[in-house]
């Protein structure tokens, strides 16, 4: 049987929602996103590909169609879905096709994958209008693609960035990114992490 995301808890304010970003590497990813006020969780996996339960390793070899992507349960009431997608905008590069920096392949592309049609109007509109804003000098080439199963990834790589802060990987690669957003969203991120 595939291991799927949990059912969706419910918020005080209401009922909790689901969005999913495949930015590249799912570690950077997923520390960015549980630093923002209002998200409930965010787990690390896979999406958009057409094998079932599959491991990191068929993921990495490209041949499965999956992202590397995160599963974010937010409360709509404290963060909307337009400000995440600011924040996954700024904190990747979304004008390199299947690729973020040295991480290349189709499983790092650059998605949206969108759990309905306002989500997905969202996702357009917001994609245009970054692309309109002059941030990017390329073309952004990020993919706005419907949902259809998540997968999460093995327990060694949830939380990653908070279990080994130390590694190169976390220093070199993430640590930038989280500085970036604390400088860009800094209004927008728990109080633990400012």
């Amino acid at each position: 049987m595939p291991a799927e995301a949990p059912e969706e808890p419910q918020a005080e304010s209401g009922v909790l929602q689901t969005a999913t970003f495949a930015g590249g590497c799912f570690w950077c990813t997923e520390a960015i996103f549980k630093r923002i006020r209002g998200v409930q969780s965010v787990t690390s996996g896979y999406t958009g590909g057409q094998m079932e339960n599959p491991s990191y390793g068929q993921v990495s070899s490209g041949h499965t169609g999956h992202a590397e992507a995160v599963q974010v349960t937010f409360d709509p009431h404290v963060v909307s879905y337009d400000s995440l997608l600011d924040v996954f905008w700024s904190t990747h590069d979304p004008t390199t096709l299947d690729r973020q920096g040295a991480d290349v392949g189709h499983q790092y592309r650059s998605a949206v994958f969108y759990h309905d049609e306002e989500q997905r109007r969202a996702a357009e509109a917001s994609r245009e209008r970054w692309q309109a804003s002059g941030k990017f000098q390329d073309k952004i080439v990020t993919s706005v693609e419907p949902f259809s199963r998540f997968y999460p990834a093995e327990g060694y790589h949830q939380d990653y960035y908070d279990a080994n802060p130390h590694a190169s990987y976390c220093s070199i690669v993430i640590e930038p990114k989280i500085r970036k957003l604390l400088r860009d969203f800094r209004d927008e991120v728990k109080e633990e992490y400012r």
